[in-house]
């Protein structure tokens, strides 16, 4: 299974971190590729993805798993029956917020994924796309949190 895990610091408060990453609304302004969610609920929502490719679009629904505020909240990317489930077995995500040294708030974020089939021969090519992808959110919170010091 494999797990890839970014960490960047965000020049601002964990708890001003936290009101974006605990709010599956917010997913657009940070996650890539997420254009809206729909059905957000407490516990559970629908994020609709831009392809890779552009043209149509994809549904992915997430189930909250665990959530520590404002420190740590993990959600399960619900596969099966979706348009993933050829290629994945299992996929959660983990944000993990703490105070950093000198200021800001030190983001960690981990995807640990289990592949299916014949996708499991590419493991390399999976990190290489998950390690952006996480970069990608990292920098989305950079944008919304630029320099400014929490």
């Amino acid at each position: 299974m494999p797990t890839v895990t970014r960490r960047r610091t965000i020049a601002a408060a964990p708890e001003r971190i936290w009101d974006v990453v605990a709010d599956p609304e917010r997913l657009p302004d940070w996650w890539p590729r997420v254009q809206r969610v729909e059905e957000s609920g407490r516990r559970a929502w629908t994020a609709v993805l831009a392809s890779p490719k552009g043209g149509r679009t994809l549904r992915a629904d997430y189930t909250l798993v665990a959530s520590d505020h404002p420190r740590r909240r993990r959600w399960r990317h619900e596969v099966d029956e979706s348009p993933f489930e050829r290629v994945l077995r299992a996929s959660e995500t983990e944000v993990a917020l703490a105070p950093a040294v000198g200021g800001g708030t030190e983001v960690t974020l981990s995807e640990e994924l289990r592949l299916r089939g014949f996708s499991r021969l590419g493991v390399p090519q999976v990190r290489l796309a998950t390690r952006r992808k996480l970069d990608g959110a990292l920098d989305g919170l950079e944008r919304i949190f630029g320099g400014d010091g929490g």
